[in-house]
């Protein structure tokens, strides 16, 4: 990365939105899901100890599942390929496998496939990633807001653990919105007189 791209770059985290900006880069500014992150829970051991395995997160909107799938690829050593599955298809997920074997297979780094809305793909779109998953080449992490029982193919289902995420409380909204209006860094604490 040269000079020009570091400014870029860092131009481009100024003008992102305030939710993007305030996204937690770890643990302690996650806000909610203690039953799942909080100390001592098992998914947060096995994100730390980086040993995750596939996994389904299902929640409402706005409960965290996006920002936790992130959050695992700020912490773990994996290589990380988000997708969203309202804009990918076949190819894209078909890419993903093969440099994830190349990763796998020279460098020995596991890839975390993590798609967002995962009940918009098909059974054809989820198939394609499913060899992918038995054989350990990809780890699979799903966002959903449908009840992944129904909106999952069953054999994907199968090789991973739901997780229910939890709305947020009025008092961890609250929480969050006062974390973003007071941080000079990142939310708009600079911009308050």
């Amino acid at each position: 990365m040269n000079l020009f791209d570091h400014q870029a770059d860092h131009q481009l985290q100024r003008e992102a939105p305030l939710a993007a900006r305030m996204r937690p880069r770890s643990f302690d500014e996650f806000v909610g899901q203690d039953h799942l992150v909080g100390p001592g829970r098992v998914l947060r051991k096995s994100i730390e100890a980086d040993q995750i395995p596939s996994i389904v997160l299902w929640g409402p909107p706005g409960s965290g599942k996006t920002t936790l799938a992130y959050l695992v690829a700020t912490i773990t050593k994996s290589h990380f390929s988000p997708v969203s599955a309202v804009g990918s298809g076949v190819a894209e997920l078909r890419k993903i496998a093969a440099e994830a074997q190349e990763n796998l297979g020279m460098h020995g780094r596991r890839t975390i496939l993590f798609i967002d809305e995962i009940h918009r793909f098909n059974k054809a779109q989820q198939d394609v990633v499913l060899p992918h998953i038995e054989s350990g080449t990809l780890i699979l992490i799903g966002a959903t807001t449908e009840n992944p029982s129904f909106e999952v193919i069953s054999p994907l289902l199968s090789r991973a653990r739901v997780f229910t995420l939890n709305a947020l409380t009025d008092n961890q909204v609250e929480a969050i919105i006062s974390h973003a209006v007071q941080d000079d860094e990142r939310g708009l604490g600079a911009k308050n007189p």
